[in-house]
């Protein structure tokens, strides 16, 4: 079985984070979600673990960052094509979402990214995979 990976996430509004996530064409599983969690299925192997607050809090004995001022993270996800990039940003943008920072060129890489509605920074990034050497 690969690794799998569970990002767990504190959110403010899980309606308003699940109806965000699904514009941008993302699911949930069922299973794994009801009134104090999401569970967003990114792929196979990568979810997103959208807490409410209140059961995030349950975990750490931790503040929970205020995304207003600093950032506890930056979640990096892959794209096919750098039009799969834009499309994905621009989808955020235009569904709640805020700019992150500018879009990153460099190479065979192109970059752009957003803050989902409760202030969590996420990138979509694209590698041409011919600049690839193993």
């Amino acid at each position: 079985m690969p690794t799998m990976i569970f990002v767990n996430l504190p959110v403010k509004n899980l309606d308003r984070s699940k109806d965000f996530f699904g514009k941008l064409g993302y699911s949930f599983n069922p299973q794994f979600t009801d009134e104090n969690a999401g569970c967003l299925v990114i792929s196979e192997t990568i979810y997103a673990m959208l807490l409410t607050e209140p059961f995030f809090k349950g975990f750490t004995n931790r503040e929970i960052a205020d995304t207003a001022t600093t950032v506890e993270s930056i979640v990096c996800l892959s794209a096919d094509s750098r039009e799969e990039v834009d499309r994905l940003v621009d989808t955020a943008l235009a569904s709640g979402g805020s700019p992150a920072q500018d879009t990153m060129e460099q190479g065979p890489m192109y970059g752009r990214s957003f803050l989902d509605p409760d202030g969590h920074h996420w990138e979509v990034m694209y590698m041409d995979p011919a600049a690839v050497t193993a």
